[in-house]
């Protein structure tokens, strides 16, 4: 027996479908501004700024000296990431869905119990509700990397404008290493977000896109009741 149950609101799903693309697209005209701005490439003068990527990373992905194509889709896109993750912490506040997603003080804790049972190291899994543990603390983390990838990239677009926010986040060197490493960060995040998904089966996938699961109901086998004997009563006998 199959039991439909509800799991995820429509603007859960819908702030998810949104944001997945969008920082697709922001990844990757990220890459054509880094790849294409000798500054970033080739370092300022004699000093390298900074590398994450090695040519060879470039040039297996196709990445062409595109600055230009770069920082329009950069920052167009910018704006839809921003609304979405703006409208995405504010519907789960006044919906009350951030009690589903801020860790408590046991978190962190059973987040590394549920990744020592993913591995297969641990029998059981602790007790979740909506989300397990290591959900929950990545999901939260999500927000504030978000939150810092747009301090950042404000900070490195307009240094000067922004003197103040430049200065807060380390000056312009240390903003942009943060800048990247976020962006590291996010690709990490979908590589195992994504291994999850799968290890977790096709069920847990159309819940993001349908809304609900369905869950198998084993059936409650009845107990069997033997019925006893009445009891005989005795034969009453008269004496002559």
């Amino acid at each position: 027996m199959k039991k439909i149950t509800k799991k995820h609101p429509l603007a859960i799903r819908w702030f998810h479908w949104v944001n997945f693309p969008v920082l697709t697209v922001m990844i990757w005209s990220g890459l054509l501004i880094y790849w294409a701005n000798d500054i970033y490439r080739l370092g300022w003068g004699d000093t390298t700024l900074l590398q994450f990527f090695p040519k060879s990373v470039y040039d297996a992905l196709h990445v062409p000296f595109h600055l230009s194509t770069g920082m329009a889709f950069h920052f167009f896109f910018m704006w839809f990431f921003f609304i979405n993750g703006i409208l995405y912490v504010l519907y789960t506040i006044f919906s009350g869905e951030w009690r589903y997603l801020l860790p408590d003080r046991h978190s962190f804790k059973e987040a590394w119990q549920v990744v020592l049972h993913d591995l297969h190291l641990r029998k059981t899994a602790p007790p979740q509700v909506k989300y397990n543990a290591a959900q929950r603390v990545a999901y939260s983390a999500i927000i504030v990397m978000g939150a810092g990838s747009i301090i950042t990239g404000i900070a490195i677009y307009k240094p000067v404008q922004f003197n103040w926010l430049c200065a807060l986040c380390g000056g312009y060197e240390f903003a942009r290493i943060i800048h990247f490493a976020l962006t590291i960060g996010y690709l990490l995040f979908f590589i195992i977000h994504i291994v999850q998904v799968i290890l977790a089966g096709w069920n847990n996938f159309q819940a993001m896109v349908t809304g609900f699961e369905v869950e198998k109901i084993l059936p409650v086998e009845e107990p069997v009741v033997i019925e006893q004997p009445e009891p005989i009563a005795p034969v009453e006998t008269t004496e002559p």
